[in-house]
């Protein structure tokens, strides 16, 4: 029980820091993505914060290999860059400048009620169903 309390506080601070910082606002991520127009670069602290956050959690979990619960940290197995990584990449990247939105601040603007959100969390499930059902069949 305590631990579920704990994901639910650390997700709620999350999700109020993505609201804080702009990354709900699909008109505000697009600003900073557009950098040959009126660009606004307020966006680039949030990314530095998070690479920041990110550097220090994934040294911690490369050198424990388990969470704070002592549970297994399942890291990436594959570290090297393949053509599907660049495909998927800039698949990824286009939504995010055409939509505004990536996934994670999709889903909290999903739970405040954005209409543009449903569709992008919406199209989001379907582009995974078509890849886990579809695409890795064709590969076989």
């Amino acid at each position: 029980m305590m631990k579920n309390m704990i994901i639910l506080i650390a997700g709620v601070i999350f999700g109020i820091g993505l609201i804080l910082s702009g990354m709900t606002n699909p008109s505000k991520v697009i600003g900073f993505l557009n950098i040959m127009g009126n660009w606004d670069p307020s966006l680039a602290f949030v990314m530095l914060g998070a690479i920041l956050v990110g550097v220090f959690g994934f040294r911690k979990a490369e050198k424990t290999n388990t969470t704070l619960f002592n549970e297994p940290i399942h890291l990436p197995e594959k570290t090297h860059i393949t053509k599907e990584l660049i495909i998927g990449s800039f698949i990824f990247g286009a939504g995010w400048a055409l939509a505004g939105f990536c996934p994670g601040p999709a889903i909290v603007a999903l739970g405040a009620g954005y209409r543009e959100a449903i569709i992008f969390v919406v199209t989001m499930l379907l582009g995974m169903l078509i890849h886990d059902n579809f695409y890795e069949k064709l590969k076989k």
